[in-house]
């Protein structure tokens, strides 16, 4: 299919527009929406969250005649009644011309099904155009949708010489305030944060989103006061020794202790304090299966998740073939051979290294952020995936 000028003019609209739910529409993927007619945009619209109007559908309400429209939309327009109606139905009866579709939905309830709805009504659709662009959009949705778990970020932070905190422990804080700030974006636009215990015992870390650390011009501050939701804190916590006066329960939102440990006595007080506790699968082990709990988060809807840890729950999930995208924050100072390193992987010989893919690299104040794709490893050894 050949596309014109015009309609890549009109999809990277709406991809600008679908940006607008980046920290809003979980567990529904980000889409935006132009509606275009003679010779101009006549309607704009995107999906804010979960229960409320599709982007087609809000496009669609600023308008008492779509007739002979063009609509362009970054995921195929769904065709299963869910908690709104269908909107290839809705589309069908506003009478569009034309609908141009940047990728298929890969939701089994819709799959295909919305374009040859529209199809087979006599309404001519294109599909593929900036379709890179609008599935890095939506790279967890269609991680969770076709391989039934959630894109996992692991983020890191060190010193110059790989350190990430002393000998003692002591961590805060290795990286200035840019830095951070920037981290508080990666956590609002994820819908868990997974950490484990040791940071809570260690840090008393609350692992919350604090938009009010971003600068008062900064755009992303703008987006999170329109609807966002604090993501799912997990804790892994084989043996369960999470404190019960632990920050993480003051702050407000959900908080799930994952364990090994289905004694119901010793979940008594963590539940009390607010906590929904998971036992998971250990394969054998002492320690709470990741992939177990991975698939548990995409059975809750969790299409991103953040991963904010030390050494050894960062290796175990890298050396499982879980983490899809790193970040390393890199700040300019050297904390000695002594401090713990930023990752508990060990390796013997130069033939086990593990390449990675740098994708960005740039300045984050005085720190430095690296930003690499992690390609999918073995999962075959089953201890790898243990905590």
């Amino acid at each position: 299919m050949s596309f014109s000028d015009v309609d890549r003019q009109m999809m990277a609209e709406a991809l600008r527009l679908a940006e607008h739910g980046r920290y809003s529409t979980s567990p529904n993927p980000r889409v935006g929406c132009v509606i275009f007619r003679d010779g101009h945009i006549v309607a704009r619209g995107w999906h804010q969250r979960a229960g409320e109007g599709h982007a087609e559908v809000n496009a669609l309400a600023q308008l008492s005649d779509a007739r002979a429209s063009t609509v362009y939309v970054t995921l195929e327009p769904c065709s299963h009644q869910g908690r709104t109606p269908p909107c290839a139905d809705t589309l069908l009866n506003a009478g569009v011309r034309r609908v141009v579709v940047a990728i298929e939905d890969p939701n089994p309830l819709v799959a295909g099904r919305g374009i040859t709805r529209l199809r087979e009504a006599g309404v001519q659709v294109d599909v593929g155009l900036m379709a890179e662009q609008a599935a890095l959009l939506n790279v967890g949705f269609m991680r969770r949708m076709r391989g039934g778990l959630p894109w996992l970020r692991l983020k890191s932070a060190s010193s110059i010489d790989g350190r990430t905190a002393m000998a003692s422990g002591e961590s805060q804080w290795i990286t200035g305030p840019a830095a951070r700030a920037d981290v508080q974006k990666l956590r609002a636009q994820s819908c868990a944060i997974l950490s484990g215990v040791e940071t809570i015992l260690h840090d008393d870390a609350a692992l919350t989103v604090r938009p009010e650390n971003f600068s008062a011009n900064d755009v992303s501050a703008q987006k999170l006061a329109n609807g966002w939701r604090q993501p799912i804190r997990v804790i892994v916590d084989s043996a369960l020794r999470t404190p019960t006066t632990a920050t993480l329960f003051k702050a407000g939102g959900e908080v799930v202790i994952a364990t090994k440990v289905a004694n119901s006595k010793r979940h008594a007080p963590l539940i009390a304090a607010g906590a929904t506790v998971v036992v998971l699968e250990d394969d054998g082990s002492d320690k709470v299966s990741l992939p177990a709990l991975m698939q548990y988060l995409a059975e809750r809807g969790c299409n991103e998740v953040l991963l904010e840890a030390g050494a050894v729950l960062a290796g175990a999930a890298l050396r499982a073939g879980l983490v899809d995208e790193w970040f390393v924050y890199m700040a300019p100072c050297i904390m000695g051979s002594s401090g713990r390193p930023l990752l508990d992987w060990p390796m013997a010989a130069m033939a086990e290294q593990q390449a990675i893919e740098i994708i960005d690299i740039r300045a984050v104040g005085k720190d430095w952020r690296i930003q690499c794709r992690v390609p999918t490893t073995s999962q075959s050894d089953n201890a790898a995936g243990q905590l």
